[in-house]
């Protein structure tokens, strides 16, 4: 680290005259080596480009170096995703030249397979649109009837990631990013920081099981504390977080390490302890009730959009959700549906790999559903989970979301290497850490740059699709535009894979398609079980 290097260097300059008088007279001639190792440590420690680095002098810069041979090395070798696809290796380069504002073109064709299972493609048009002619900010409208202050969205913005697990530099070069861009930053549910709001970028507050923030010291919810910070100019929506894709039916994590005194103070907790969020609300637990909750945070919010972020587990349940909105007349602004497959900094293996419903299935589930009842033309639908590409949020869209919203994306254009030391407070270039001699790699104002043109390049690589299609907006996307071959000689499009509901398919009996059928019977507006 950088306190070792400057010791380690003054101990060098003073040993290298001390050998060469009472030892080795020759020895004087090592400052030829020394000397250059202390300048190049001392630039490292002082630029702010390279998180890794300013913390790491000289040893930090092996990795930019190892990032420099990887392709030659390891050119034909491809780390995967869940379903075999290529992922990190090829993702996480487009996502570092695009956040520097490199040229983030490839040579010798497609990086895929084309005739392996599960390759996916979008077909273009013979009369595309010029993207020059297209609105490079494209925006999305959410606030429902009972809104009164609705807000105007990119269609790619900065995902659930709480000041704790993150350190307040992060915190802060995200929201200033998403002020550059014009984009939002979601808070997690580890409550609205001071980091969160001096920056002055969009946020949506995010409400946890916890409730922190705004929580009792007995950990139930607190409408004083809530109403308080709701109606803060900077918070332009509110999300309640009923379950993440990382670790779906299980509470948020944060362990003691992390749990400074300051970060106590914000949630509303002990400090220096685990941090173990409940599994469940204490404010609701029906259907019915989660609907009155939304309500409750709309009006003490001043009337901002109000929604709900999961990750779908039994259909029945959300079902029972879409009957309890049309017995109470009460709608959320918006739905974030998360996939099993996101990520987090702390997850108990076996549910990071075997709970809940993946990103697509969940998507188009949802958006079903809220079809099948009718309601889809007054909810937005928010997709999160593992979308880092301009084709990533289009074939998000095709599956039914209006708008998008990324983690690992913004992460790595924050400087995140994957080092996997989220959870052990020893993040090597300062992003997921509270150690405050860790944190001063992260330099906020060259980190904001490159999360605001990353945003800004990949909503400029989906505009570019959008117009190679022939669609002169981001809703003329749907289940028909994504192709996906199912095995060599077989290609299925997406409304061939996941058939779609009609409008108000499931408010009668005869209309209920069979495989629906044994959740609608089982969902109930009055109940979860």
């Amino acid at each position: 680290m950088r306190n070792d290097f400057i010791v380690l260097s003054i101990l060098w300059l003073i040993a290298v005259p001390l050998i060469a008088y009472f030892m080795w007279p020759s020895f004087i001639w090592a400052y030829l080596f020394v000397i250059p190792f202390v300048i190049w440590g001392m630039f490292d420690m002082i630029q702010s480009r390279h998180s890794i680095a300013r913390n790491f002098p000289i040893v930090g810069r092996t990795r930019y170096l190892m990032e420099w041979l990887r392709p030659k090395i390891y050119q034909y070798f491809v780390e995967s995703d869940r379903d075999g696809r290529p992922f990190n290796r090829l993702f996480r380069s487009i996502v570092y030249q695009r956040a520097k504002g490199v040229n983030d073109t490839v040579p010798f064709g497609t990086q895929f397979d084309v005739y392996a299972e599960g390759y996916e493609w979008m077909n273009h048009s013979i009369n595309p649109v010029d993207p020059h002619h297209l609105n490079r900010d494209q925006r999305v409208v959410i606030g429902g009837k009972d809104c009164v202050q609705p807000y105007a969205a990119s269609v790619y913005n900065i995902s659930a990631m709480s000041f704790g697990s993150l350190s307040m530099n992060a915190i802060k070069a995200l929201n200033g990013g998403a002020k550059i861009g014009g984009f939002y930053h979601n808070t997690g549910e580890g409550g609205v920081s001071p980091y969160h709001l001096e920056p002055g970028g969009d946020l949506v507050w995010q409400i946890g099981t916890g409730y922190f923030g705004c929580r009792t010291k007995d950990g139930n919810f607190d409408p004083d504390h809530f109403q308080s910070t709701a109606q803060l100019p900077n918070i332009k929506m509110i999300e309640i977080k009923l379950s993440q894709g990382a670790k779906p039916g299980h509470g948020g994590i944060l362990p003691a390490v992390k749990v400074t005194e300051e970060i106590a103070q914000i949630r509303k907790i002990e400090a220096h302890k685990d941090v173990i969020s409940p599994p469940y609300h204490k404010a609701f637990s029906t259907p019915k009730g989660l609907l009155n909750f939304v309500q409750q945070l709309r009006t003490l919010s001043g009337g901002k959009p109000v929604g709900f972020k999961l990750c779908v587990g039994q259909p029945s349940e959300f079902l029972g959700i879409c009957k309890a909105m049309l017995e109470t007349n009460i709608l959320p602004d918006f739905i974030t549906v998360d996939g099993g497959e996101g990520g987090t900094g702390a997850a108990p293996l076996e549910f990071s790999n075997s709970v809940g419903m993946p990103l697509r299935e969940g998507l188009t589930f949802v958006d079903d559903a809220l079809r099948g009842f009718g309601l889809r033309k007054d909810i937005r639908i928010i997709s999160s989970g593992k979308i880092v590409t301009g084709f990533h949020i289009a074939r998000a869209l095709s599956l039914g979301a209006d708008l998008c919203n990324s983690a690992r994306g913004m992460m790595m254009a924050l400087g995140c290497i994957q080092a996997l030391e989220c959870n052990n407070n020893t993040c090597p270039v300062g992003v997921a850490t509270q150690d405050k001699e860790l944190i001063k790699g992260l330099v906020v104002e060259d980190k904001k740059e490159r999360v605001a043109r990353f945003h800004e390049e990949t909503v400029h690589s989906f505009v570019e699709l959008m117009g190679a299609a022939g669609f002169d907006n981001c809703s003329r996307f749907d289940r028909t535009s994504i192709y996906r071959r199912i095995v060599m000689d077989k290609v299925k499009r997406y409304d061939e894979i996941y058939p779609p509901l009609q409008h108000r398919e499931l408010m009668t009996e005869a209309t209920i398609p069979d495989r629906w059928k044994p959740w609608m019977d089982r969902a109930n507006s009055e109940s979860f079980n």
